[in-house]
C-alpha cells in the first residue's frame, strides 16, 4: 500500500467511529506520523478513549495487534504502577521485570493532572528518553510509541498543574469538542464505541504506517516558510505579553507537524495554511502570560499570522 493511501485508509476508519471530527482526526494522525504526542483538554464522554482504542486497532501489528493500555491518573498512584517493577521469581532466585501499562504501543494517560508530579515525571520520561529505567536495567516501549493523556478543563480541584517543561513535551493540545447536530445523531443511532469498535478490522499493516511516517517526514517545507517558523518561535520570547517563549524543541515540533499535516492532506510540501492550522496546538500550550487573562492561543495566533503576511507581501 501507499503511503498517502495508507493514511486515507487510516482516516477513513477512523470516522467511522468518531463521529464529524475530519479537523481533530487529521490533527491527531499528523501527530501519531510525526512521532509526537498528544494532550487532550476536554470535557469527559467525549470519546477520548475511544479514539485511542480506534488507532490501536486501525494498524495490523503483525502476530499481535497494537497493544492498548489506559491509565487513569490518581492522587495515590506510584511511579512503578506505570512503570512497572522487578519483582522476585522464587523458582529462579532471580528478579523478574513485570512492565507497567506505559510499555504498550497506544497509551491513554487520564486525567493526566490528577496524580503527583513524580509519576507525571514517569511518563514524561518514558515518552521523551522512550524508555524507563528500573533499578540498573533499562525498558524500551515497543514501536510505535504514542500518548494520548488528557485534562478536563472544567475542575481544578485537588489537580496538579503540569509546569511548563512537562508541557513541552507534548507536540499538540488539542480538543475534540462536542458533536455537532448530525454526528450526535449518527452516534444516537449506531452507537459506534459499543458496537462498532469491537468489529473494526485493521485497514493498514505496520509496515504500512511505518513507510507513512518515513513518507510524511520527507515532505519538503521551503527555505522562506523555515524562517518563518525560525521567527515565529523568536517572536513568541521577545512579545512583551509573554514572559516564557516556545523552545527549541517547540520548533522542530512545530515543523515535523506541518510536514506530517501536509502529508495528511496529500501534499508533498509545505504551505502557509500548514503554519497557521498548527500554530495554536503546538505552541499555545508552551508559552507563559504576564496577565493570564489575556488569551495565549490568541496572542500566538497573531505573532503567527503576521509573519505569513509579511512573508506573502516579500513573495509579490
Amino acid at each position: 500500500m501507499k503511503p498517502n493511501e495508507s493514511v486515507s485508509a487510516l482516516l477513513e476508519g477512523a470516522a467511522r467511529i468518531i463521529k464529524g471530527k475530519k479537523e481533530f482526526l487529521e490533527m491527531l494522525m499528523a501527530a501519531v506520523l510525526a512521532g509526537g504526542h498528544v494532550l487532550i483538554d476536554d470535557n469527559p464522554g467525549l470519546g477520548k478513549t475511544t479514539v485511542a482504542k480506534t488507532l490501536a486497532k486501525l494498524i495490523d501489528g503483525g502476530r499481535k495487534s497494537l497493544e492498548f493500555k489506559r491509565i487513569q491518573f490518581t492522587p495515590d498512584l506510584l511511579p512503578y504502577d506505570i512503570t512497572g517493577v522487578d519483582v522476585f521469581d522464587p523458582n529462579t532466585r532471580k528478579f523478574r521485570f513485570m512492565p507497567g501499562p506505559v510499555l504498550a504501543n497506544i497509551v491513554l494517560a487520564d486525567e493526566i493532572n490528577r496524580t503527583t508530579p513524580k509519576v507525571q515525571s514517569a511518563l514524561l520520561e518514558v515518552m521523551a528518553e522512550r524508555q524507563v529505567t528500573i533499578g540498573q536495567n533499562t525498558h524500551k516501549p515497543p514501536e510505535p510509541f504514542f500518548v494520548i493523556a488528557t485534562q478536563n478543563p472544567a475542575e481544578s480541584e485537588g489537580t496538579f498543574p503540569l509546569p511548563a517543561a512537562q508541557l513541552d513535551r507534548f507536540m499538540m493540545r488539542l480538543s475534540l469538542g462536542y458533536p455537532d447536530r448530525g454526528a450526535e445523531l449518527a452516534i444516537l443511532e449506531k452507537n459506534p464505541a459499543e458496537l462498532g469498535l469491537p468489529e473494526l478490522e485493521p485497514v493498514i499493516r505496520l509496515t504500512d504506517f511505518n513507510a507513512a511516517k518515513k513518507a510524511a517526514a520527507s515532505v519538503f517545507c521551503h527555505q522562506s516558510l523555515t524562517e518563518a517558523i525560525a521567527d515565529i518561535i523568536r517572536d513568541t520570547r521577545i512579545h512583551k505579553s509573554f514572559i516564557l517563549g516556545a523552545s527549541p524543541r517547540a520548533g522542530l515540533h512545530f515543523l515535523g507537524a506541518a510536514k506530517a499535516l501536509a502529508f495528511v492532506k496529500g501534499r508533498d510540501y509545505v504551505i502557509d495554511e500548514d503554519l497557521a492550522l498548527l500554530c495554536e496546538p503546538v505552541l499555545a500550550h508552551r508559552v507563559r502570560l504576564r496577565d493570564p487573562r489575556t488569551g495565549g492561543a490568541m496572542l500566538v495566533r497573531e505573532i503567527c499570522l503576521a509573519r505569513l503576511e509579511t512573508l506573502s507581501k516579500i513573495k509579490q
